[in-house]
């Protein structure tokens, strides 16, 4: 299948139109028009080659809300006209105990990336949502539920769920005391979830500048971190802390606000950090844990509790063509709070 994309050539250069072809359909496969996809900040990561791993031309995209246009002869759960979506993975080997547990994103054999993967059966380069068309394994499809405003639901697949997953895993709800540090793409579904959940939030940031923005969104206070007085009043205050900070910081000062056996999660910052002290850690019997993506069954669970709390992102819809100076303003956090691609932008662009 032809399909039109932009991607980035070079780690260097501003992303541009690219021509390419999508696999043809195998039986257990969807193809889908893409109708919105999201900008995670890893997309401009991977364009930048930030990681070490990007190879070009690299259409990012793992935000991704379409519609079917074609199903293989053994696809059960889709038919043309459905609406769907596809997250940061569009395949896994689907028989190691991680898989048979509905952890795909924890494949033993490496979960294949939506854009910076290989097809496990052609080996061909992956490439993502920032293109007209997608073609997707069945089990790596979601059906996006009725009523979830399909304009904003792309930045569910990843912002929603990286987030959603933590919450689940550390089993948050009624009475659950959560500490989100950050106020960004994740940080805000991160707040949105965990009051859906039912938990009371707390929004850590360096001042209070972001005090009404985090009202705003549910949270129930701000915890200005560069206070040493509020930090000092707050020990022992969270039984889960979500660090969705995406660059190189310190975690020290936040370990004393876990209460004993609660955690810090980090879901944001991919490489390394800064060095930490342990004392906190030893004495409160506090954790510090990573969580990546959730599985599929994980992922569509999230969208269908979305739908039932209308719990949305708050987003900004660009053009294909201002792809660019989005990935600029996303440096500097100048986006309340993700970027939402419209597609038919790219089809009226190449029309």
């Amino acid at each position: 299948m032809k399909t039109t994309g932009y991607a980035a050539y070079t780690p260097d250069s501003p992303l541009a139109l690219f021509q390419f072809e999508r696999r043809s359909l195998r039986p257990n496969d969807v193809a889908m028009e893409i109708l919105y996809s999201g900008v995670c900040h890893s997309d401009l990561h991977t364009a930048r080659n930030d990681w070490g791993w990007s190879y070009y031309p690299i259409v990012p995209g793992h935000e991704i809300v379409g519609r079917v246009t074609a199903v293989g002869a053994q696809v059960s759960k889709y038919q043309v006209g459905d609406h769907v979506a596809v997250g940061c993975m569009v395949d896994s080997c689907m028989a190691c105990d991680q898989c048979g547990r509905g952890e795909e994103q924890l494949c033993r054999a490496g979960n294949t990336g939506t854009y910076a993967g290989r097809d496990r059966i052609s080996g061909e380069n992956t490439q993502g949502g920032y293109s007209k068309h997608l073609v997707v394994r069945e089990e790596f499809c979601l059906r996006v539920p009725a009523g979830l405003d399909l304009a904003r639901a792309a930045p569910l697949l990843c912002a929603g769920i990286t987030t959603y997953s933590p919450l689940r895993t550390w089993n948050v709800g009624a009475g659950s005391r959560v500490g989100v540090i950050g106020l960004g793409g994740l940080g805000h579904m991160a707040v949105k979830l965990a009051v859906g959940l039912g938990a009371e939030v707390t929004v850590l940031s360096r001042s209070t500048d972001k005090e009404a923005d985090a009202l705003a969104l549910g949270a129930h206070r701000l915890l200005a971190s560069s206070d040493p007085q509020a930090m000092a009043q707050a020990a022992n205050a969270f039984d889960l802390i979500i660090d969705t900070v995406p660059v190189k910081h310190a975690v020290d000062p936040y370990l004393p606000l876990l209460d004993v056996d609660g955690t810090l999660v980090i879901v944001g910052q991919v490489g390394p950090m800064q060095e930490m002290n342990t004392v906190p850690l030893l004495l409160g019997r506090r954790r510090i844990a990573g969580s990546p993506i959730g599985g599929i069954r994980e992922t569509q669970e999230m969208l269908d509790f979305c739908a039932q709390k209308n719990i949305l992102p708050d987003c900004e819809m660009i053009r294909m063509d201002q792809i660019n100076e989005a990935f600029d303003r996303m440096e500097k956090a100048d986006v309340r709070y993700r970027f939402v691609i419209d597609m038919a932008s790219l089809a009226a662009e190449t029309a």
